[in-house]
């Protein structure tokens, strides 16, 4: 299957990024969150490894475009192990939303915040205290911490149940809350998806961007990407919906295209690698 029929954008700014892309790929930067994205969902997020069509599929995509960055919420150091992403040149990881990155096999990333550790001391006892339903649990990502309910019984409930004391907790400590799938992520303030995107873009001079998400935490991506085209940046935006379960409805009504879960994320990374590597590219 060839990228036409893959990469079909349903907008007119989808399509002239899609254009731009193709014209003029030493130009471009092809972003993509890690979970959702390039990894199924899975209810253990220490058991996550991307597709296995994810190397191959950027090993090929790499050398034919001006850069392509992970950008994720998790330490960068585990979306390289989780995404095979060690042996890939010209790949940018920009983990904790862009705190940490990881280039050329070399970690960079400034000293945490010191709200994080107060949360994280504070947080079983505050969790007791509101009566978190069996199965809440607590992931430490350094960083950050995050409070997933997927595991409860009435997960959507005990999201909602724990929302705004997460909030409160956060607040009281100099951080904010993401909020994404059934999860509940307290980090610092200031990072976030659209501006580790923008700086990459700015940083790298580039013309025209694809970026694929797949949760909450990848609004701000698509609205730098939006407040960009205003600015004359080309871009592509692509949900990724995984297979059996709804693409979250924000994203796929910004996206100017969706696609099946990693698989499909897989196949149009696939489609763009062929097609580049075809005799009309490098225009």
């Amino acid at each position: 299957m060839g990228l036409a029929d893959i990469a079909r954008p349903l907008t007119d700014a989808g399509r002239a990024g899609l254009a731009a892309l193709l014209a003029a790929p030493r130009d471009v930067v092809i972003a993509l969150d890690f979970d959702g994205t390039l990894a199924p969902i899975v209810p253990d997020p220490s058991r996550a490894r991307a597709h296995p069509g994810v190397a191959p599929a950027l090993r090929a995509l790499a050398p034919r475009v001006g850069t392509v960055a992970v950008v994720t919420g998790r330490p960068a150091a585990l979306a390289v192990e989780y995404g095979g992403l060690a042996g890939l040149h010209g790949v940018v990881v920009l983990g904790h939303y862009g705190a940490e990155r990881w280039e050329d096999g070399e970690l960079t990333a400034p000293p945490p915040h010191p709200g994080v550790a107060a949360v994280r001391e504070r947080l079983p006892r505050v969790l007791a205290g509101l009566g978190a339903p069996d199965g809440t649990w607590v992931e430490d990502k350094g960083r950050s911490v995050a409070v997933h309910t997927r595991r409860t019984a009435e997960p959507a409930a005990a999201f909602e149940l724990l929302r705004a004391p997460m909030e409160g907790l956060a607040g009281e400590h100099g951080l904010v809350v993401e909020p994404g799938r059934m999860v509940l992520e307290l980090r610092p303030p200031g990072v976030d998806k659209g501006a580790a995107l923008t700086g990459l873009l700015r940083e790298r001079g580039a013309r025209s961007v694809l970026y694929a998400g797949d949760d909450l935490g990848d609004v701000p991506a698509f609205a730098a990407v939006e407040k960009l085209r205003g600015e004359g940046l080309a871009g592509l935006l692509v949900c990724s919906g995984a297979v059996g379960e709804a693409p979250v409805r924000e994203l796929a009504d910004r996206a100017d295209l969706v696609v099946p879960g990693p698989a499909g994320v897989v196949e149009l990374l696939g489609a763009l690698g062929e097609e580049l590597s075809g005799p009309a590219a490098g225009r």
